[in-house]
């Protein structure tokens, strides 16, 4: 089987971000249209249903923090990727309503 999902709070995920930036790849996996109107500053679009056919670009050496509208996209791609082999994969909490509940910055998505 495969462990529990790990979570990351969208403060820790910030203070993460803005201490050592290279240190966690976001993922979002939200629709384009729900990217398009912002996400995380440096955060990658990566939507949901294409993760199957791009999970080889993702590194299982590297910490990955998934994110989603609220957490239950995200968690079901952790679970995925567990499922795959990945174990520094972690839900960001409460997702981008959290991020930016909780004051962060939101940005339009990189280019994908």
């Amino acid at each position: 089987m495969f462990a529990s999902i790990k979570e990351i709070e969208a403060s820790e995920l910030a203070r993460r971000l803005e201490e050592t930036p290279k240190s966690i790849r976001v993922i979002d996996v939200r629709q384009m249209p729900e990217i398009m109107s912002g996400t995380v500053p440096g955060a990658e679009p990566i939507p949901m249903h294409t993760i199957p056919l791009r999970v080889s670009e993702l590194n299982k050496d590297h910490d990955i923090a998934v994110l989603c509208r609220s957490g239950a996209r995200s968690a079901q791609v952790c679970m995925f990727l567990q499922q795959q082999g990945f174990e520094k994969v972690y839900n960001v909490r409460g997702g981008i309503m959290a991020w930016a509940g909780g004051g962060q910055p939101v940005t339009l998505p990189q280019a994908i």
